[in-house]
């Protein structure tokens, strides 16, 4: 296997590094590719995270995943990017330098913008190992995603793999035009798109369920080493096909939110919105029942700010 101009041995693992762009005082930064190959042959899976460089969460999964060697593998090939967009993460932004989202930027160009550059030497030298991709993600601004996974309906394999990786929630998303996992399924590489967390934050519990997920995906193409063990979920993994965000009426102090994972009826109240005066509070209501797999936990909101995340068909 030979990746970066670097070749990979069965049996070996190597840390490679991508380095495109300098920052503007003309220090180096090398993005860490860590492919570890086992001696027996089998797939390929990229484990990525930080493609927003404000979103820690992930970041943090595929670093577990890393520092407790769960990604050398019994078989096959497991490669490791726990910070792709290191940019935003030097800085603590979603974007990069060039205000750009890398996330829409997929495919990218050769000699486009620095997003769209860093877009292209993805697809170009990394999807070409690639068979299945594990791409670790949190709410923006904010907001906490309840962990879940994202996929696109009528995918068999996806959603067979979904239930085997096992979150609490699993969200149908349609494709988004220059996203990452639209770029793998062009190319038919099968993704699962994680989400938990919020930026610029780490929580140990969505680390967790981030880490024991992804055990369990490799242990399901035999990849996992013996020395590892799987826990097994018993709660019943929701399957959300339809949701709705339920928005602030009022600006003012954001309150007393229900918890993240509620469910909740048509009607009940999930957060009141106050003036710092004292003088009126105004209820956020569910404009009907289902689960809250996103929750602002911003003090602060405005008119029409994004407060909730509620399923709205459940199967």
């Amino acid at each position: 296997m030979k990746i970066l101009d670097e070749v990979i041995l069965p049996g070996e693992t190597k840390t490679l590094n991508l380095e495109i762009a300098r920052l503007h005082n003309a220090t180096r930064l090398k993005i860490p590719v860590i492919v570890s190959r086992a001696k027996e042959d089998g797939p390929t899976i990229l484990l990525s995270a930080g493609l927003h460089g404000d979103e820690l969460n992930g970041v943090d999964i595929v670093r577990q995943i890393v520092h407790s060697e769960i990604n050398i593998p019994e078989r096959g090939t497991i490669i490791c990017i726990p910070v792709v967009n290191i940019f935003g993460f030097i800085n603590k932004t979603r974007e990069f330098p060039d205000g750009r989202d890398l996330n829409r930027m997929f495919p990218g160009s050769k000699t486009g913008s620095l997003a769209g550059q860093f877009a292209y030497h993805m697809v170009a030298h990394i999807l070409p190992h690639v068979d299945y991709v594990i791409d670790f993600h949190a709410g923006g601004q904010s907001r906490f995603n309840a962990p879940q996974l994202r996929i696109a309906a009528n995918q068999n394999e996806l959603q067979e793999l979904a239930e085997i990786f096992h979150p609490p929630f699993l969200l149908y998303s349609a494709q988004i035009s220059g996203s990452f996992r639209n770029a793998c399924a062009k190319k038919g590489i099968k993704m699962l798109l994680f989400e938990g967390g919020k930026s610029l934050d780490i929580n140990s519990e969505v680390s967790t369920m981030g880490v024991e997920g992804t055990k369990r995906f490799l242990a399901h193409f035999g990849m996992l080493r013996n020395k590892f063990t799987t826990s097994e979920v018993e709660e019943e993994m929701i399957t959300i096909t339809n949701s709705v965000w339920v928005r602030a009426k009022k600006s003012g102090l954001l309150h007393d939110q229900v918890a993240i994972g509620t469910y909740v009826t048509k009607g009940s109240v999930l957060a009141e919105v106050s003036d710092p005066y004292g003088k009126e509070n105004t209820a956020i209501k569910a404009p009907n029942s289902g689960y809250v797999i996103n929750v602002n936990d911003a003090p602060i909101v405005y008119q029409g700010d994004a407060v909730f995340h509620l399923s709205k068909t459940l199967k």
